[in-house]
C-alpha cells in the first residue's frame, strides 16, 4: 500500500491500510489515520494530524507553513477530520501563534480542485468548495456551507452554518446562517431554502425561518433591535437560535441585501450545483 517511490519521514505515523502514491512527500510530524488515501505526487508536512478515511488528490500541498510575514518558523498545526476528500491542487496552511496556531478541517469536507485554505481557518462539518474557491486567514466556516466556484473570503470573516455562497462571490462582511449571497462585493438574496429542504427541514420549518429573516432583512430594524424582536422564537427553536447567534457572533458586520427589490424577495434561493451561481427562478 505504501509505494517505494513515495518518501517519508521516519517520524510520520501511518494508520492501518494507508495507500501512498510514488512521489508523494510526508514530512516529519504527520500523523495519519486508518483507511486513508494520498494519491501520487501529494506534499504532507507537519505539524499535521488526518483523521480516518480521507482522500488526498495529486499535487495537494497539505500541512505547508504560511506565507503570512508574521509567521517566523513556529511549530504550528493543522488538524483534519475524518472522511474528507481533497482534490487535485488543494493548498491548506497551518495556523500562527499570533491567533489559534493551528487550521482546523472538520468531517465529511469536500474541497475541489484548487481550493485554498488560509492559516488559522475553522471549517466546520459536510462544507463544500467548489474549484478555486479561497478564504484568507482567521476564516470560520459553520457546518453545510456551500461555496461555488471561484469565491473567496476576505480575513476574520465568518460564513454561518447552511450558507450558500454563489460562484464568483465576494465575501466581505459576515454571512450569517441560512443565507445565500452573491456578487462582488457579496450582497444577500435570501434563504438557502433549497439546501435546507436537502437536509430534510419541513415546510413549517422553513416558513419559521423565513418570517426570522423577514425581522431582520425587510423590515428596516437594526440589528441590536432584530436580534431582540426573535429572542423567544430563538429561545424555543434551535434554527432560528442558530440564525441569530450568528448574527450576534458577527464582529464585522452581517451581509446586506442590494437594493428594495431583492430585499422584498421570497427568499427562495437556492444552494446551487458545482457551479453555484442561482438562476432567476431561484431568486425571485
Amino acid at each position: 500500500m505504501i509505494d517505494p517511490r513515495s518518501i517519508i519521514d521516519p517520524s510520520a505515523e501511518l494508520g492501518n491500510n494507508v495507500t501512498v502514491g510514488p512521489w508523494t512527500m510526508i514530512g516529519a510530524d504527520v500523523v495519519i489515520g486508518d483507511d486513508c488515501w494520498i494519491a501520487p505526487h501529494v506534499v504532507l508536512k507537519g505539524p499535521t494530524t488526518i483523521g480516518r478515511n480521507n482522500r488526498i488528490y495529486q499535487f495537494s500541498t497539505v500541512g505547508e507553513d504560511t506565507p503570512a510575514i508574521a509567521y517566523h518558523g513556529e511549530p504550528t498545526t493543522l488538524e483534519i477530520g475524518d472522511d474528507n476528500v481533497i482534490r487535485e491542487g488543494v493548498t491548506i496552511h497551518r495556523g500562527l501563534i499570533q491567533d489559534l496556531g493551528t487550521t482546523i478541517i472538520g468531517n465529511h469536507c469536500l474541497l475541489m480542485a484548487y481550493v485554498h485554505i488560509g492559516h488559522d481557518c475553522v471549517l466546520g462539518d459536510h462544507v463544500i468548495m467548489a474549484n478555486n474557491v479561497a478564504i484568507s486567514g482567521h476564516v470560520q466556516v459553520g457546518d453545510y456551507a456551500n461555496f461555488g466556484g471561484y469565491s473567496g473570503v476576505a480575513q476574520f470573516r465568518i460564513v454561518g452554518a447552511h450558507t450558500h455562497i454563489a460562484a464568483m462571490s465576494l465575501v466581505l462582511k459576515d454571512v450569517p446562517a441560512y443565507l445565500t449571497v452573491t456578487g462582488t462585493p457579496a450582497y444577500a438574496v435570501g434563504l438557502n431554502v433549497e439546501g435546507m429542504r436537502r437536509r430534510g427541514y419541513d415546510d413549517e420549518l422553513i416558513k419559521t425561518l423565513r418570517r426570522a429573516h423577514k425581522v431582520v432583512y425587510r423590515e428596516g430594524r437594526t440589528v441590536i433591535e432584530a436580534c431582540e424582536e426573535l429572542a423567544n422564537s430563538a429561545r424555543e427553536i434551535p434554527e432560528v437560535g442558530l440564525f441569530v447567534q450568528s448574527i450576534r457572533d458577527s464582529q464585522k458586520g452581517i451581509i446586506r441585501a442590494r437594493g428594495r427589490g431583492l430585499i422584498e424577495d421570497d427568499g427562495n434561493s437556492v444552494e446551487g450545483t458545482d457551479h453555484g451561481q442561482p438562476t432567476d427562478k431561484d431568486a425571485d
